[in-house]
C-alpha cells in the first residue's frame, strides 16, 4: 500500500448494515458497502454504462446471496469482492483498501494524477484572453468537461462564473452585460433543453445589437441525429438567433472557433453560439495548442463618412432654424461630440427610450425621452422642429419620429439607415466621427439655428409642475408611479446603473424619472421582453465586479409583479453571490399595461389579475432585504434604506394600476 493517499470518506455511522452509498476519494468517486459489519469500496461506474453503483441496494438473489444491485439496468456485484455472477464483467469492479479508525471510514487512493490540459481548457483560456470573464450558466451532464476548465480559470482568478437557477435568466444577464459594457459575458448550458431555454434572452440581445457568448453542451457526436436523450439539432435551433454558430469537432481548431464566435459578437454586435459535444469537451488537448486572443484581429471602428453625404448634411444643417437632435443607443460611444454639436446651435437633444441616460434631464437642451414612454418636452420640439438630425437611432415605432420632417440620419450600420423610410441624407460613419465632422465643418460658416436652450427651460417648468401634481393624487389604491419615480430621482447615486423591465412600470419610468450625472439604464427594447430585469441586473452588477468603468456603481432594477414573478428565483443567485443589487418592484396585483390594452382596443379586461406572494417577505426569506412601502410618506425612507443596504434588496411598493 506504498504511495497511497489516505482520504476519509465517511463516520462510521454514516452507512447502516447492508446499506450502499456514494463517496469520493479525491477525485475517485466509490460505492461503500457495509455487510456482515465489514467495510467494501470499489469502484462506483457500472461497466455496463457507468450507472452509479453508490446509489444502488444491496438485495438477497433467489441463490440466496447478497447482491449489489446497479439502480439503472440490474447487474450485480458481490457487495464485499465486486465480483460478477457471471455473464458480464467477469473481471469484477475495482476494489480500495479501507480502514475504519476512530474518526471515520478512510479510503486509500493512487494520488491524484496530474491534471492534463484538455480541449476545454484551450477554448476558456481564448474566452479569458478576449476579455470574456463573465460566466452565468448551470453545470449539467453535458458540459461537465468544459464546466472543468472554467473552473480552473476561476480558480486562478482570471474569470467569475454565477450558477443561476434558470438558462433564461443566464441569456437576459448577459445580453444586459453586452448592453452595458460592449463586451460578452457568457451563458453556459446543457444540451437539449438547457440550450434552447437560452433563445429568448439571446434574441433579445440579437434585437438589441448586444455582444453576447453562448456555449452549448451537446450530446456525444457519435449519437447527434440518431434520437438520442436530449439530442436536438442545437445547429438548427440557434441559426435564426446566432451570428456564429458552430459545432467543435475532435479534430477543430477550436481556439480559432472560440476566437471566431468572440469575435463575430463583437464586431457584429450579436450571438456567437459555441456547440460542444459531450465527448469532445475533456479531450486532451494537441500538443503545442496554442489559445488564442485578440490582438492584430480586431479593427477601429471610428469610420468616417463619406465626403459627400457630410456637405449635404452639413448644408442641411445650417439652413434649418428648429433643428431638434435624436439621439438612440448606437450613439452611446459618441455622446461628448453630439452634445458639442448641439450646443453649438443651441439646438435641443431628445433621446429614444434605449438612450434614456445617454444625457442627463438637467442639461439646459436635453428634451427627455420621445414616444409612448416621453415626455411632453420631445413631443414640443418634434412637432415644432424644420429639421430632425438622428445618431444611432433606427426609428422604431415606439419612437415615433414623424416622416414629413427633413431628416439627416447618422450611423455606422447601413442596415439601420432608413429602416423605415426614406430619409433626405442618409450619412454612414462612426457618430462621434460625424458629429466632430459636422461642428468642424460649420465653425467657419453662419448657421441659421436659434438658440432654443430658453424654451427648453420654458417646457421642463411646465412638465415638472404637472408630474409633482400627479404625484400627490391619491384615489386609495396604491401609491401613483409619478410619486416612485420623483423619489428615485432625487435618492439614486449620480452613477446608478437601471436595468428596467417590461410594462406600465417601464413606461412610468422613462416619463417621469429624470437621470443625471452618469447614470446608465437597460432594456429588452426591440424584443421587449416581461422578466428582463432582475437578470439584466445581475448581468449589471457582474460587469461592476470585471469592468473598472463601473466598478462601485449601484444596481438598482425595477420591475412590475409580473416581470419578477418571471424569474423570482434568481433572488436567491444574488444572494449566494452577494450582489449589490436594489430592487424596486411596483405591485399592482395585475398585469396592468395589458389591461389598459384590453380597454383601449374595447375588449373586456380578462385574464390579467395576479396572486402574488409577499415580495417583501419572499426576499427576506431567502437572505436578502426586504421592505414594504404601502404610503407615499414612506417612500423616501424605504428606497434610501434599499438603496444604502450592501447586498440584495427588494422594495414592494403598493401601487395604484391606473396612475401611470
Amino acid at each position: 500500500m506504498d504511495g497511497l493517499v489516505w482520504r476519509k470518506v465517511a463516520e462510521g455511522s454514516d452507512l447502516a448494515e447492508g446499506r450502499v452509498m456514494s463517496v469520493s476519494a479525491g477525485r475517485v468517486s466509490l460505492a461503500l458497502t457495509k455487510l456482515n459489519g465489514q467495510f467494501a469500496a470499489m469502484d462506483n461506474r457500472c461497466p455496463h454504462q457507468g450507472g452509479p453503483l453508490g446509489e444502488g441496494s444491496i438485495e438477497v438473489g433467489v441463490d440466496g446471496k447478497c447482491w449489489l444491485r446497479c439502480p439503472w439496468h440490474g447487474w450485480d456485484f458481490d457487495p464485499l469482492t465486486g465480483k460478477s455472477p457471471g455473464g458480464h464483467a467477469d473481471t469484477g469492479q475495482k476494489l480500495y483498501p479501507v480502514e475504519v479508525r476512530e474518526d471515520g471510514v478512510y479510503v486509500g487512493v493512487e494520488p491524484d494524477p496530474p491534471r492534463v490540459r484538455t480541449i476545454s481548457d484551450v477554448m476558456a483560456e481564448t474566452m479569458v484572453n478576449w476579455g470574456v470573464t463573465t460566466v452565468f450558466g448551470m453545470v449539467g451532464h453535458s458540459n461537465l468537461g468544459f464546466a472543468d476548465a472554467l473552473r480552473v480559470q476561476a480558480e486562478a482568478g482570471a474569470l467569475q462564473y454565477f450558477g443561476v437557477r434558470h438558462e433564461g435568466a443566464a441569456a437576459f444577464a448577459v445580453s444586459a452585460y453586452g448592453k452595458l459594457t460592449g463586451k460578452p459575458a457568457a451563458a453556459l448550458t446543457i444540451a437539449g433543453p438547457g440550450a434552447t431555454n437560452l433563445l429568448t434572452g439571446l434574441w433579445d440581445a440579437k434585437v438589441d445589437s448586444a455582444p453576447a457568448l453562448a456555449i452549448t453542451g451537446q450530446v456525444q457526436d457519435q449519437v447527434i441525429g440518431a434520437h438520442a436523450f436530449q439530442d436536438i439539432d442545437l445547429e438548427a435551433a440557434f441559426e435564426a438567433v446566432a451570428a456564429f454558430s458552430e459545432t467543435a469537432h475532435p479534430s477543430s481548431n477550436h481556439s480559432q472557433l472560440m476566437a471566431q464566435a468572440i469575435k463575430t459578437a463583437i464586431v457584429r454586435g450579436g450571438v456567437g453560439h459555441l456547440i460542444l459535444p459531450d465527448n469532445v469537451q475533456a479531450r486532451p488537448a494537441a500538443e503545442g495548442a496554442v489559445s488564442l486572443g485578440p490582438a492584430g484581429r480586431l479593427a477601429d471602428g471610428a469610420v468616417a463618412p463619406p465626403m459627400t453625404a457630410l456637405a449635404d448634411a452639413v448644408d442641411l444643417l445650417a439652413r434649418a432654424r428648429r433643428p431638434l437632435f435624436i439621439i438612440g443607443f448606437g450613439a452611446l460611444g459618441g455622446m461628448a461630440e453630439v452634445i458639442r454639436l448641439a450646443e453649438s446651435l443651441g439646438a435641443p437633444i431628445a433621446t429614444t427610450f434605449k438612450a434614456k441616460g445617454q444625457i442627463a434631464d438637467a442639461h439646459p437642451l436635453a428634451a427627455g425621452v420621445m414616444g409612448r414612454s416621453g415626455t411632453p418636452i420631445s413631443s414640443w420640439f418634434m412637432n415644432e422642429a424644420d429639421l430632425f438630425v438622428v445618431f444611432g437611432a433606427s426609428f422604431s415605432d415606439h419612437t415615433g419620429i414623424y416622416e414629413g420632417t427633413p431628416t439627416i440620419q447618422i450611423d455606422r450600420d447601413p442596415m439601420r439607415i432608413a429602416k423605415r423610410h426614406p430619409v433626405t441624407v442618409p450619412v454612414l460613419g462612426d457618430v462621434a466621427v460625424t458629429a466632430r465632422a459636422m461642428r468642424e465643418a460649420l465653425a467657419g460658416r453662419p448657421a441659421a439655428a436659434i438658440d432654443l436652450r430658453g424654451e427648453v427651460a420654458d417646457r421642463w417648468r411646465i412638465w415638472r409642475a404637472e408630474k409633482a401634481r400627479r404625484a400627490v393624487e391619491d384615489r386609495g389604491r396604491g401609491i401613483a408611479a409619478a410619486a416612485v419615480f420623483e423619489a428615485l430621482t432625487r435618492l439614486a447615486p449620480d452613477d446608478a446603473i437601471f436595468p428596467v423591465d417590461v410594462g406600465n412600470n417601464t413606461y412610468s419610468f422613462g416619463r417621469y424619472f429624470e437621470p443625471r450625472g452618469t447614470q446608465r439604464v437597460l432594456m429588452s427594447g426591440y424584443l421587449g421582453s416581461i422578466g428582463f430585469g432582475f437578470p439584466a441586473a445581475m448581468g449589471a452588477w457582474a460587469a461592476t465586479q470585471d469592468c473598472a468603468a463601473f466598478s462601485g456603481r449601484k444596481v438598482i432594477s425595477i420591475s412590475g409583479d409580473g416581470g419578477f414573478g418571471q424569474y423570482a428565483m434568481e433572488f436567491t443567485t444574488a444572494v449566494k453571490y452577494g450582489m449589490d443589487i436594489c430592487h424596486v418592484l411596483l405591485n399592482n396585483a395585475q398585469l396592468g399595461k395589458i389591461s389598459k390594452e384590453q380597454r383601449a382596443g374595447s375588449y373586456a379586461v380578462w385574464q390579467t389579475e395576479l396572486i402574488n406572494p409577499a415580495f417583501a417577505g419572499f426576499a427576506r426569506s431567502c437572505g436578502g432585504l426586504g421592505l414594504v412601502v404601502r404610503a407615499t410618506s414612506e417612500l423616501d425612507e424605504m428606497l434610501a434604506t434599499a438603496i444604502r443596504h450592501k447586498g440584495p434588496a427588494l422594495v414592494e411598493i403598493f401601487t395604484d394600476p391606473d396612475l401611470v
